[in-house]
């Protein structure tokens, strides 16, 4: 079987981040690669959002960017405008033809379905495929969405609704997410915080047609596209290998507040790439430990007062915009996770600490 020097385990956009990155730096012009991906075929299966907090390599790949979105519980709504750190939501099927194409004209680099294709003995490992078999207990971001069309301009698509929590919470945390492509297009999701063991997954379905048709009066549609997943909102088993490191969510990469990851994604591609020629000696790219504390503690709260959290989430957009956005993002200053606690009910998160 044929050798390589480096081997990276799961095509998805963490796999082909990294791929990316290091092939546009031409890290493959005297080394090879080999990407396992077990798919047939590569189409749009996801949708990736985040604030454009710095540059990265997919800005073709933005199907749409806002500068304003808003955020409500029952009663109340706040209007946030944006516009120095927009909004930016991928599509994964651009990114596939993006990164593949770019990756097929080198080569040293060659697809395969299944490791043992491969003699992987004496090749450097990056790993993006998570041990979570026996997590269902414990808390995910678990989501269905559907991409509609009307034949009306129905949509403000110069705002998008980040969390909408007017809606049954099952003893949970649930909210809805609108994005408008266009004034006749717009992806939306149910999305839930909660184990997997939760009854809130079993309807997706009937969730996504009675908030349409009855919170955004949207009686005739067609669905051209359909989403579901699961983030987990904890550390996976990380355990340390010689010759291997774990990348995207596997790597710790997802913020387990917000269930963000595209971003970390790109920075730990890039430091990665820097630091390339001495990978098996570098340390392992984190995201910073003062988040990790503080969504822990987050997280704690969020399991035992459910009830409370549409509150608790609204009341950190009472932040300046960039303050609450350098928070989610992993950019933000001590003098701006000051100004996020000092929005937080202090009783329930001090009880957390002890």
């Amino acid at each position: 079987m044929r050798e390589f020097d480096y081997v990276i385990i799961g095509g998805g956009c963490a796999g082909l981040s990294l791929a990316y990155e290091l092939e546009i730096h031409e890290k493959f012009r005297d080394k090879t690669l080999a990407i396992i991906e077990p798919r047939n075929d590569y189409v749009r299966d996801k949708t990736w959002s985040f604030w454009k907090v710095s540059a990265h390599n997919f800005e073709d790949c933005v199907r749409k960017s806002w500068d304003n979105f808003s955020v409500n519980i029952p009663d109340q709504t706040k209007y946030i405008h944006c516009g120095n750190l927009p909004y930016q939501s991928i599509d994964s099927g651009l990114f596939y033809e993006k990164t593949i194409n770019t990756l097929k004209k080198n080569s040293n680099i060659n697809f395969f379905k299944n490791i043992n294709e491969i003699s992987s003995e004496n090749s450097f490992i990056f790993n993006s495929v998570n041990d979570i078999s026996d997590g269902k207990n414990d808390l995910w971001q678990h989501f269905s969405g559907i991409e509609i069309e009307t034949n009306k301009d129905l949509f403000d698509d110069q705002i998008f609704n980040l969390m909408d929590f007017d809606c049954e919470q099952r003893d949970s945390v649930h909210f809805f997410y609108t994005l408008p492509f266009s004034k006749k297009n717009a992806l939306i999701e149910t999305t839930w915080i909660s184990g997997l063991n939760h009854p809130s997954n079993q309807d997706y379905s009937i969730q996504l047609e009675d908030y349409i048709k009855n919170k955004l009066k949207i009686k005739n549609y067609e669905i051209k596209f359909k989403e579901t997943g699961a983030i987990p909102l904890f550390y996976p088993k990380n355990i340390k290998k010689i010759n291997q490191m774990q990348i995207g969510t596997a790597g710790g990469m997802t913020r387990l507040s917000t269930g963000y990851t595209f971003m970390n994604i790109q920075s730990q591609s890039k430091y990665i790439r820097e630091n390339f020629e001495n990978i098996q000696k570098v340390n392992n790219f984190n995201v910073n430990s003062k988040y990790k504390f503080l969504d822990n503690i987050f997280l704690k709260v969020l399991k035992k007062n459910s009830e409370k959290m549409p509150q608790v989430f609204f009341k950190m957009f009472n932040c300046p915009p960039n303050t609450i956005i350098n928070f989610l993002s992993n950019k933000s200053n001590i003098f701006e996770d000051i100004s996020i606690i000092l929005k937080m009910p202090k009783f329930i998160f001090i009880k957390e600490l002890f």
